[in-house]
């Protein structure tokens, strides 16, 4: 019963909130906006970075089986 009452509590809070009436001076709101910029910058590198690697190996892997099957029989670096 008590977490029901804590969710309408919670839902109310949300739905309708009303202003804080402060104030953020210019190197607060700058430091928090390049923070939240800097956060969103370290998600895109990690997303990208768990995409890009395994396509590179993937691509490095192909292009090495391209290269042992189309080399020459007595190309330098068969042997």
């Amino acid at each position: 019963m008590n977490e029901r009452i804590l969710a309408t509590a919670l839902a109310a809070a949300v739905i309708a909130p009303e202003a804080a009436l402060a104030y953020v001076g210019p190197g607060a709101g700058l430091t928090a906006i390049g923070s939240v910029l800097a956060f969103i910058g370290v998600i895109a590198l990690l997303l990208a970075g768990f995409v890009w690697y395994p396509v590179k190996r993937l691509v490095r892997a192909a292009r090495g089986r391209q290269t042992e099957a189309g080399a020459a029989p007595g190309a330098p670096g068969k042997e």
